[in-house]
């Protein structure tokens, strides 16, 4: 099933070139999108604007010029009219409209295109440190990239996940030097990873007081790294362990991965990689470190060695640039990482570029969470760990289920509470603009009215429940045999925001925001409360009594599957 926003661009693109035959490669740029107001049309072509340079004409004639090429209007478009400098309003025809989101009933895409089929994108999320608990700081990093692989796996991409895990790096010579003096080891058999963490936060601040504790820590990782038994021994332990608790908590947020491969897979790679960069010349030694000059791209020079022989972060990334560009020849790279890695990615990706790389890399970088009372660091031992938040998550929608359906068995009510639980803590995460700083709290997080997980949740619940109360009043009628008709203004309404869901998710793949997938679904339950409390539904005459129930049956599909890109379950009762 084609999107309605490839049917619009493409009648679009061909008025251009019938009107401008000699335009050539710039009526490829032509583009619909949706009206930010209705009253200009549902969808607008604001492409005349752009092509007024080129053109030598006025925005506005060129429009009329393209209106008036392209003759008799498609069915599709009831009105096409030129307004302002040059905008094209384009209004959809209410009966061809109607039938296009009839289609949703039998397409799982709900109108969305298949656009990357034949791509394949690698994405880099979540990455938590071997040795740490998850903590409420790792909540963005994993809700972000598991929407965006849901979505891009959703739109026909190829897409292989990828767990960067942090096992390998400068923490471990500290962890490694502080768990041979200071580790209990009862309690590493008990809690290993808060026994884990305890040892670190000791050994950190050690370091901080005593410098020579920070170059013995610097001499535990540079063993570690050339292949030393004892402390890849202790290694090994902490990354099993880590492991262990990292797979529970995926489990609750239903997060999978197609590869684990943490920094320590490319360990042996950075040898060799060192070598290929001194011997092109690309890497140089600079009081004693290796480095790569950047200036010419306006970047600080990278550090590619230490000068006391260590490989960083960034011969790491580099060496896993490579490795997944031969192995998997991928269209792009997303990395989903903290805002305070910016810095870090622009210097990998340019020296990528010199080495010769041809994906698309990109950096969705995203602002920190914190609560309310402030941030918070795992070397000041002062964390919120991600397994607590979610069971105060959980703890808090059961009484939310208790109270609304007290009728509710107690293990389907911790069903229901699990779903409702896990999904508010997601949303309150993809709702917000990745790149914004995030106070979470509870009162916003699970409220049943305005912009929240739960509150999509019941939508999509009492939606769904309209067929069932249909279906008591009028046992055995089929709601195919009416045609689904837009005629009530608010019916219409809601047709185009239906229509407007596979451009949506198109968007919020190519923008890698998942948030503007999330204001979609925000604005259709809303805009299906007002169709729903200002038209008749059981009591409206035969025939547009079904049609609503259609439309009803539409968006709570539509509703279920944007929730679902999100990684957020939808109980049929709350």
């Amino acid at each position: 099933m084609a999107g309605l926003i490839d049917i619009l661009t493409g009648w679009a693109r061909d008025s251009f070139a019938k009107a401008f035959p000699d335009a050539g490669a710039e009526v490829g740029n032509v583009s619909v999108a949706a009206t930010a107001n209705p009253q200009f049309g549902d969808f607008q072509c604001n492409a005349a604007m752009g092509l007024a340079k080129a053109l030598r004409m006025p925005p506005r004639k060129i429009a009329e010029q393209v209106v008036a090429a392209a003759g008799e209007l498609p069915g599709f478009i009831s009105r096409a009219e030129v307004a302002g400098a040059g905008f094209i309003n384009i209004h959809i025809d209410s009966r061809w409209l109607a039938e296009f989101i009839s289609g949703y009933e039998q397409d799982p895409r709900c109108g969305a295109s298949a656009v990357g089929h034949g791509k394949t994108v690698v994405m880099d999320y979540s990455s938590p440190n071997v040795a740490k608990p998850m903590h409420i700081g790792h909540i963005r990093s994993t809700n972000i990239g598991n929407a965006l692989d849901r979505i891009y796996r959703f739109l026909g991409y190829t897409v292989v996940s990828d767990n960067h895990l942090g096992d390998w790096g400068t923490q471990f010579g500290l962890m490694i030097l502080g768990f041979r003096h200071f580790a209990d080891a009862a309690a590493y058999e008990r809690e290993p990873i808060e026994e884990l963490e305890r040892v670190y936060v000791r050994s950190y601040e050690r370091s901080q007081e005593d410098p020579a504790w920070l170059d013995a820590a610097r001499s535990e990782l540079v063993k570690l790294q050339g292949g030393d038994e004892d402390n890849l021994a202790l290694w090994r332990s902490f990354v099993e362990h880590s492991m262990r608790e990292f797979d529970t908590i995926y489990r609750r947020l239903d997060v999978r991965f197609d590869l684990t491969r943490g920094e320590s897979w490319y360990n042996d790679r950075l040898p060799g990689l060192i070598e290929r960069m001194v011997g092109t010349g690309l890497a140089k030694e600079s009081e004693g470190a290796l480095v790569v000059d950047l200036a010419a791209e306006g970047l600080p020079v990278c550090i590619v060695r230490k000068s006391d022989g260590g490989f960083n972060y960034a011969a790491t990334d580099i060496a896993t640039v490579l490795s997944r560009e031969a192995e998997f020849k991928p269209d792009a790279v997303i990395y989903v990482t903290d805002e305070r890695q910016q810095l870090h990615f622009r210097q990998v990706f340019a020296v990528a570029a010199k080495m010769g790389v041809k994906s698309r890399l990109v950096h969705v970088w995203f602002g920190l969470m914190r609560l309310p009372e402030g941030t918070f660091s795992t070397r000041q031992g002062n964390v919120i760990k991600l397994e607590k938040l979610l069971d105060e998550a959980e703890r808090r929608a059961t009484a939310i289920v208790v109270e609304s359906r007290p009728d509710m068995s107690p293990d389907q009510r911790a069903e229901v509470a699990r779903a409702v639980g896990i999904g508010a803590v997601r949303y309150a995460d993809l709702s917000q603009n990745p790149q914004s700083l995030v106070t979470f709290t509870w009162d916003k997080a699970m409220a049943l009215e305005g912009n929240s997980g739960p509150y999509l949740q019941y939508a999509c619940a009492r939606i769904a429940s309209v067929k069932d109360k249909y279906a008591e009043r009028f046992p055995g009628a089929d709601l195919s045999e009416h045609p689904v008709v837009i005629a009530d203004p608010y019916e219409r309404k809601l047709a185009v925001q239906l229509a407007r869901f596979g451009e949506t998710v198109e968007r919020a793949a190519g923008q890698c925001k998942p948030s503007v997938l999330c204001e979609y679904l925000f604005d259709l339950a809303q805009i299906y409360s007002g169709f729903y409390q200002n038209v008749p539904f059981l009591k409206a005459d035969d025939g547009i009594r079904e049609s609503r129930v259609r439309l009803c049956g539409i968006t709570a599909a539509v509703l279920r599957t944007g929730l679902g890109l999100l990684g957020i379950e939808t109980p049929s009762r709350i």
